[in-house]
């Protein structure tokens, strides 16, 4: 089977990682008969301080074609960051309908927890983050700009279509997993939006009997994803408190180094696009230490989302097993010193 992912290395350690980490995904796929071609993009900040956008103007139809996209990172010190979403990441997740944003949050052996009397395995919950409308709807404007009266509005969008979609996602999920799924909202404040999500999730939900359904306010659940992370297991939400509580999933798991994501097209009528959570980390571009693991999983859900099952289940092994050896070379954020291209050695040795 031969695939072709776009590749957008974009910004500070994101090609770094990126470059480290392609031969480790030819590699894996290679030894399992899969042939598959990575078609570079240079597009992003960098782009955008020498011609002015982040990306060409026909950008969508270069990445149509593709099975998938993977992507480095996004933002630099000297774009401002609603630049770089606006610019690259958002007209990606809306062109291609990628509704669904899948988030695990998995506490590896050998990985310790900022909190106390967690080891390996406690936690392991999935946040689908609804991922192209919400909270984060290009709708809205600023008027008298410079005056006194000067007044800005950002208006959140919820469609019924988006919301069950996001919500059969995770149900989808829930049923795979241990049956609970917990629904994050607001509408004891948010009368209207969350209100309606609160009702689409009673919809939806008779369609899936066997899965146990919690709702929590948002505020509720970010001291929950503190105080008792194990008792998630699927975990849905709107587009910023998806954003928020998947931040605090990473920490509470070791790392953002360790967090990877997928932006899903559901009906795969466009290529997804997969990428770490981390972001560009600009305090540590160019010396060569950022953890390669977040983008690794990454590729393994991109494997698996393009049908190579095998593959991607090579590529999460050789990142526990390699977490679960004491010896193994681990980057600072782990509490080690070795380097990006030591860990991907390391992980080649074990593919």
């Amino acid at each position: 089977m031969s695939h072709r992912i776009a590749t957008i290395p974009g910004d500070g350690i994101g090609p770094e990682v990126v470059d480290a980490t392609l031969p480790l995904f030819e590699t894996a796929a290679d030894a399992r008969g899969v042939d598959v071609e990575f078609v570079r993009y240079d597009w992003g900040s960098q782009r955008y301080l020498e011609e002015g956008t982040m990306m060409p103007d026909d950008a969508l139809d270069h990445l149509e074609d593709s099975d998938a996209i993977l992507l480095g990172a996004v933002g630099h010190p000297e774009v401002p960051d609603h630049v770089t979403l606006h610019g690259l990441l958002l007209p990606i997740r809306k062109g291609f309908n990628q509704q669904v944003c899948e988030r695990p949050a998995i506490l590896f052996d050998g990985v310790e927890s900022p909190l106390r009397g967690y080891e390996g395995g406690d936690i392991d919950f999935t946040v689908f983050r609804e991922n192209t409308e919400g909270e984060y709807a290009d709708i809205g404007g600023r008027e008298h700009v410079g005056f006194d009266h000067e007044v800005a509005v950002q208006s959140a969008v919820f469609t019924r279509a988006g919301t069950e979609a996001i919500l059969r996602a995770a149900f989808e999920a829930a049923e795979e997993r241990e049956g609970h799924l917990t629904s994050i909202t607001k509408s004891n404040a948010q009368a209207y939006s969350m209100v309606f999500w609160d009702d689409v999730v009673d919809d939806v939900s008779a369609d899936y009997p066997d899965v146990e359904v919690e709702s929590l306010l948002v505020d509720a659940a970010s001291m929950d994803f503190i105080r008792r992370p194990e008792t998630f297991d699927v975990v849905v939400a709107s587009n910023l408190f998806g954003d928020i509580l998947t931040d605090i999933g990473a920490i509470v798991t070791g790392s953002m180094g360790l967090a990877p994501s997928g932006n899903i097209n559901v009906e795969g009528e466009y290529p997804s696009m997969f990428e770490p959570v981390h972001g560009s980390a600009p305090d540590i571009v160019g010396r060569g230490v950022a953890n390669p693991l977040a983008t690794v999983l990454s590729g393994a859900m991109l494997f698996e989302d393009v049908g190579e099952t095998a593959v991607s289940e090579a590529l999460w092994a050789a990142v526990r097993d390699l977490l679960a050896d004491e010896g193994a070379p681990r980057t600072p954020d782990l509490g080690g010193d070795s380097t990006t291209l030591a860990v991907v050695e390391a992980l080649e040795t074990r593919l």
